[in-house]
């Protein structure tokens, strides 16, 4: 059996990239190609959730709940970040497009992103291809967006992201994966 060192930030990607595709059925090569990340990470990864709870003994299903909890309670002490200085990028967190009127802020946050289209300060995003592989599917954008408010946002913005995060992560009608 293969040991569990612990929980790595692109296994929170990859979860939510299963979320994000709803009912839609999927397989390990097709996350590996939407998240420019290896077949043999993904693969590490499923088996880090599979150990950690996060998804089921298939390694196909994800324990929604758990991950939620994780989310919930966990993500901001085992994965934190500092914003960093203003940078171009990709806006995250309650500057994601879908959500920059519902949460008033002076601050904007981006993923640092050679050409990005926008300034803000810079949030590390959990992983080095993210702001690419968001490109393609919207749903993974907003729940990775979310996931940052929890990440480097206040009480207001937190129990926001956590209300939609809750929606769309516990409840099994997810929207179908979305193309831009």
């Amino acid at each position: 059996m293969r040991k569990h060192n612990g929980m790595r930030p692109q296994d929170i990607v990859i979860l939510l990239a299963i979320i994000s595709y709803g009912k839609k059925d999927w397989l390990m090569k097709d996350l590996a190609i939407s998240l420019y990340i290896s077949q043999s990470e993904v693969s590490e990864s499923l088996h880090r959730s599979q150990v950690a709870g996060l998804i089921d003994y298939n390694k196909h299903r994800v324990n929604r709940n758990a991950l939620y909890e994780f989310l919930e309670f966990g993500l901001a002490y085992v994965f934190p970040v500092q914003p960093g200085q203003v940078a171009s990028g990709m806006p995250t967190a309650h500057s994601h497009p879908a959500f920059k009127n519902k949460i008033i802020s002076e601050q904007f946050y981006v993923w640092p992103e050679p050409g990005g289209s926008v300034r803000g300060f810079a949030v590390e995003p959990l992983y080095n291809k993210q702001a690419k592989a968001v490109k393609e599917n919207s749903e993974l954008y907003k729940l990775l967006a979310m996931v940052d408010v929890l990440r480097v946002g206040n009480r207001r913005e937190i129990k926001f992201a956590k209300d939609i995060l809750a929606k769309s992560i516990l409840h099994e009608s997810s929207p179908e994966h979305h193309q831009n």
